[in-house]
């Protein structure tokens, strides 16, 4: 069984290291993807294709910080670190 955080208490930090949650499937679509839950049978629309890119290689990399460095443009990394503290309040990644 994996461990992982309560979703209650998870708390986005960019410095921490991140996944797509093990239960989370995501389906490529023209607008980004859909991410479905299995678990709590969530539906979330990934927006951007960016985001979705984003999203794939955040295990790759040692934080969420450096996935979006490889990622996004630096004007960009706000915006995209909003989107992923939402991507965890709505448990499609997780830390790791």
């Amino acid at each position: 069984m994996i461990d992982l955080p309560d979703v209650a208490t998870a708390t986005f930090d960019p410095t921490q290291a991140f996944q797509l949650h093990p239960q989370v499937a995501l389906r490529d679509e023209e607008f980004g993807a859909l991410a479905y839950h299995y678990g709590n049978r969530r539906l979330v629309f990934l927006k951007s294709r960016k985001l979705v890119d984003l999203v794939r290689v955040l295990e790759a990399h040692p934080s969420a910080l450096a996935a979006i460095e490889a990622t996004v443009e630096a004007r960009e990394f706000d915006r995209y670190e909003q989107a992923l503290a939402g991507l965890v309040k709505s448990e499609v990644i997780c830390g790791r």
